[in-house]
């Protein structure tokens, strides 16, 4: 399973046009108080330019078309120390289509933590086609991603061994490697990238947010944030309430749970969706191409699998193996969106029958892997953020005494899950807190969207979320259906809701509920600009 197992909203659909035409087939220590207001320094004018291609770091991809123009955006390294070194903060935007009637600019962070804004904003605009009409859409890499200061550890070759390592070891001279392969990576991380390991925290990349805003020159900071880019909203709501305009938080995390109990909850929402997947090819009768006929035979037949792969690898990619925590790996990833079921389906398929290449492409989609076995810094900066806001740390026996309950939580994903307690055991850095605060009492209203059948940020965070920022603040939207998010599904209710909300300042009422197959027309209240 996945360290890195918060991901995007977008990457599922971005790993989709991967696969197509491809492969096979918080915040970190050093900031002084929590000031209400805005930063206490204007930053200077952002300078827009042409956009260059996404960096390795970044994920790769096209250079940017004609209506992108990017810019840099110097910030404290360590807010404590206003003064003293900056690092770059990169953004990218595309100007609103109406330019009469420009509402401001719409901030995006699409999650990770780790993920680029740089590579993923202009893949994805088009499914934000509507919002462009009145916001310049803007995107950023946060500290410690792409090119935005990026956090490196491990080179590509080290990676490659690192991910084929076995995560859910079950001997001890399995469990000997899996804890040196963590100390080397670790080790790695503080050689490569200490300077900025104590900073990269999400608490830093709210104030960063809040200087963007000011650089953007816009009185409220309007902002669409998903999965992880939740959290980073729910902290800048907390430390800036009187800033926020208007926000829309989709794929919630929960905030009132630590690492523990995050980790059990997405193998809860792991395992919800895996058997939704399984149900539907149940349902589809010999158009499925997986034996069993019950979601629980199919099910059966994976963890079959699983165990056959930790005992003989298949072949992958090129001379690279598919073992068990690979092909894992590509299970979860396939599970961020139903528009991915089919390539899951075909994979588990072809493993069965001694081909690995397209669980492997799936899995080095989750890890940031390109074709040319470059990666992203996606788990470094996925890593080093996590590790720079949790104080949790767990020993060796507390990550074995919790085990049988993730493997109660979830059969397939529970070991993978429970082990990844430990990634942030020895880090060099200390974390900041148990639980972020994201109380906001003071904020504009912020519409918070849970799905519920997300197998990465379970819809009870959702419900959650909208408790914490407080009352009058959190609006809650339901949304019945499939995959890591909501908006980017395509549903017209939650699609109208949100644009109503953030064109026209009226949001739905809490507690509307969108179902895929009705959509009915959310009702609407007006709300503050």
């Amino acid at each position: 399973m996945p360290r890195n197992v918060v991901r995007t909203a977008a990457a599922a659909t971005l790993t989709a046009a991967l696969l197509t035409t491809g492969a096979c087939s918080g915040g970190g220590s050093g900031t002084a108080g929590r000031p209400r207001g805005g930063s206490t320094q204007e930053p200077k004018p952002l300078k827009w330019g042409e956009c260059s291609a996404p960096t390795a770091a970044e994920g790769g991809g096209q250079t940017p078309g004609k209506d992108w123009q990017c810019a840099t955006l110097d910030v404290p390294l360590d807010y404590a120390n206003p003064e003293g070194k900056t690092i770059p903060i990169a953004l990218v935007r595309a100007k609103a289509r109406d330019q009469k009637h420009r509402l401001g600019s719409l901030v995006f962070n699409f999650g990770g933590p780790g993920g680029s804004g740089i590579s993923t904003l202009p893949g994805a605009a088009q499914e934000y086609a509507a919002l462009r009409d009145r916001y310049d859409l803007v995107s950023f890499d946060p500290r410690g991603v792409g090119r935005s200061a990026p956090v490196r550890c491990e080179d590509d070759k080290q990676l490659d061994a690192y991910y084929a390592q076995d995560s859910s070891p079950a001997t001890p001279e399995q469990e000997k490697a899996f804890l040196d392969g963590i100390k080397k990576y670790q080790e790695a991380c503080e050689k490569n990238s200490g300077t900025v390991l104590p900073h990269v925290g999400t608490e830093n990349a709210a104030r960063d947010l809040d200087r963007i805003r000011q650089a953007l020159g816009d009185e409220k900071l309007n902002y669409f944030g998903i999965s992880y880019g939740t959290e980073l909203g729910g902290v800048y709501a907390h430390l800036f309430p009187k800033n926020v305009g208007r926000a829309v938080f989709d794929a919630v995390v929960d905030p009132t749970q630590n690492a523990e109990q995050g980790a059990l909850g997405q193998a809860k929402g792991f395992q919800l969706a895996l058997g939704n997947f399984a149900q539907d090819c149940v349902d589809r009768g010999d158009a499925c191409r997986l034996q069993g006929s019950t979601a629980k035979e199919i099910e059966a037949n994976i963890i079959k699998l699983q165990k056959a792969l930790a005992a003989k690898p298949i072949p992958g990619i090129g001379d690279r193996m598919l073992g068990e925590s690979a092909a894992t790996n590509g299970i979860a990833q396939a599970l961020y969106s139903k528009e991915l079921w089919p390539l899951l389906e075909q994979g588990l398929d072809e493993a069965e029958g001694g081909q690995g290449q397209l669980l492997m492409a799936l899995s080095d989609a989750l890890n940031g892997r390109d074709q040319q076995g470059r990666y992203s810094n996606l788990g470094a900066a996925n890593a080093a953020i996590n590790c720079a806001d949790s104080k949790d740390r767990y020993s060796l026996a507390q990550t074995k005494a919790k085990l049988a309950e993730f493997r109660k939580a979830s059969p397939v994903f529970g070991d993978f899950l429970g082990w990844a307690m430990l990634t942030c055991t020895g880090w060099p850095v200390p974390g900041s807190w148990n639980t972020p605060d994201v109380s906001a009492p003071g904020s504009a209203p912020i519409l918070v969207i849970g799905n519920t059948g997300d197998p990465a940020t379970p819809y009870e965070g959702a419900r959650k979320m909208a408790e914490r920022l407080g009352k009058g603040v959190g609006v809650e939207l339901t949304y019945k259906g499939e995959g890591h998010g909501a908006y980017n599904s395509g549903d017209a209710c939650v699609q109208q809701a949100v644009n109503t909300y953030l064109l026209d300042g009226k949001a739905p009422t809490s507690g509307t509920v969108c179902t895929p197959a009705a959509s009915p027309t959310p009702a609407a209240s007006p709300t503050p600009a």
